[in-house]
C-alpha cells in the first residue's frame, strides 16, 4: 500500500531501499526478512513522504505525509 501510494514500483523501491527486487517481491508476500532489512524499507518509504500509521482499534496504516500530496 506504502509503495502504491508514492507510486513506486517494485524495482524503484529496491533501488531506495538498496535491496533487490525479489527481496522486495518477499517483503510483499510475507515472508519473513532480516530487520536491517525491514528498516532499509521502511527508511525509503519515509523518505518518500509516506507515514506508517500505528494499530489504533482500525489496523495499522500508511498515509502521505502532508505536503507531499
Amino acid at each position: 500500500m506504502a509503495r502504491a501510494a508514492i507510486g513506486w514500483g517494485v524495482r524503484d523501491l529496491a533501488k531506495e531501499a538498496g535491496v533487490s527486487p525479489d527481496t522486495i517481491a518477499r517483503f510483499e508476500r510475507g515472508e519473513e526478512l532480516k530487520a536491517t532489512t525491514i528498516e532499509a524499507i521502511r527508511s525509503a518509504l519515509e523518505a518518500a513522504g509516506v507515514e506508517f500509521i500505528p494499530e489504533n482499534g482500525g489496523g495499522a496504516g500508511v498515509r502521505l505525509i502532508k505536503g507531499n500530496i
